[in-house]
């Protein structure tokens, strides 16, 4: 009995790591097969002209007095209102995520699952910008998550389609805040949409004298081939107003040559190629651009692992460094739930590393910009 059981443990570490390898040899293969969708892309129809007059189109605004997930706060944060709120513009990351080929290449307005993983995210990341002013985040047609993983050209029509929702989006907004400081604020394919924005929408034009910060967060930026075509300059210390902040964090031992191959092959908004440049690293610690911050210096990480007890905050253990690639390494791997990505890409806990840090922040910069 004993020989059996010891032959089934082998059998199960043989067959893990013949998958593992298997991943290794053949893991972008494998994973663009899964996620990427078979369908032909179609266009999606554009949304009525009004559509964001609708509080129904939107995840968070002030107007929201009912669970709204942009006014969360963790178990004991407290804080009081700026002299000036800001209001803040938000643009969520991918949550239509879907296998085997069986999902739209946008996502349907109505899909139940996608918009709650959508309301999550708000509440995780936006809700960091609450204590700098009101949240706007709107609901939009997003990619599929396959459309970051195909070369093919569904992926950037699909990025587009979901763009004009998000360009609409943010015409509503400005039309509601006709007055005062702007903060822009994004993760993931949200942050891609943003720095689209800020070429199209707001360099040059007379909205751009009005943003106080942008946080560009988890995706990369060039410093040469991107900046200078955004019409803002990137952070370089604590406290400094108008200019952006950027990074994207990895435990070590870290792989980032998936994002670096991705970064590397296309071309920047100032139709620079971005291959052989740097890639923007704000350290959310100090505020600062690149360098490094102790554990110590972390005011707060979101720890959400204990589903029956509220979210709080854990000071004091992660720790931040940007790194010659461009990326921002917080030390050893830590515990922060499932979704931890493969290279140690903690790319869904960008925000909720530094949460405290990020929140202090937000409210440092948008002072600065006030006086």
């Amino acid at each position: 009995m004993a020989r059996k059981f010891l032959y089934i443990i082998t059998t199960l570490i043989v067959l893990v790591i013949a998958a593992l390898l298997a991943y290794r040899i053949w893991g972008m293969q494998l994973i663009r097969m899964v996620m990427v969708p078979r369908e032909a892309f179609t266009d999606i129809a554009p949304l009525p002209a009004n559509a964001y007059d609708d509080p129904k189109m939107w995840i968070a605004r002030p107007d929201i007095v009912r669970d709204n997930p942009g006014l969360w706060k963790p178990a004991g944060v407290t804080d009081t209102p700026p002299a000036q709120k800001a209001a803040i513009f938000f643009i969520h990351p991918t949550s239509y995520i879907t296998t085997f080929g069986s999902a739209q290449w946008n996502a349907p307005l109505g899909d139940t699952e996608t918009n709650a993983t959508a309301r999550r995210f708000v509440r995780s990341q936006a809700s960091v910008f609450s204590g700098a002013g009101d949240v706007w985040a709107p609901r939009y047609r997003q990619a599929n998550y396959g459309a970051f993983l195909t070369r093919g050209p569904e992926g950037d029509r699909a990025l587009a389609a979901a763009y004009r929702d998000v360009a609409q989006a943010f015409a509503a907004f400005l039309k509601a805040n006709p007055e005062g400081p702007l903060i822009l604020a994004g993760h993931s394919q949200g942050t891609r949409h943003l720095l689209q924005l800020l070429r199209e929408q707001v360099a040059g034009k007379p909205v751009a004298n009005r943003i106080a910060a942008v946080y560009a967060v988890g995706s990369p930026v060039s410093v040469e081939a991107d900046l200078p075509a955004l019409g803002l300059p990137a952070c370089a210390r604590a406290g400094q107003a108008h200019c952006i902040v950027s990074w994207q964090s990895y435990a070590e031992p870290a792989d980032p040559s998936a994002v670096v191959e991705s970064f590397e092959r296309k071309i920047g908004y100032t139709g620079r190629p971005r291959k052989g440049t740097h890639m923007l690293c704000t350290n959310p610690i100090t505020g600062a651009f690149n360098g490094a911050a102790p554990a110590s210096a972390n005011l707060g990480t979101l720890d959400a692992r204990d589903a029956d007890q509220p979210t709080r905050l854990l000071a004091g253990i992660v720790p931040a460094r940007c790194d010659t690639s461009g990326v921002l390494m917080i030390g050893e791997p830590v515990d922060m739930g499932p979704f931890t990505l493969p290279g140690n890409n903690y790319h869904v806990y960008d925000y909720a590393l530094f949460w405290a840090n990020v929140r202090a922040d937000a409210r440092q910069r948008l002072a600065t910009f006030v006086k």
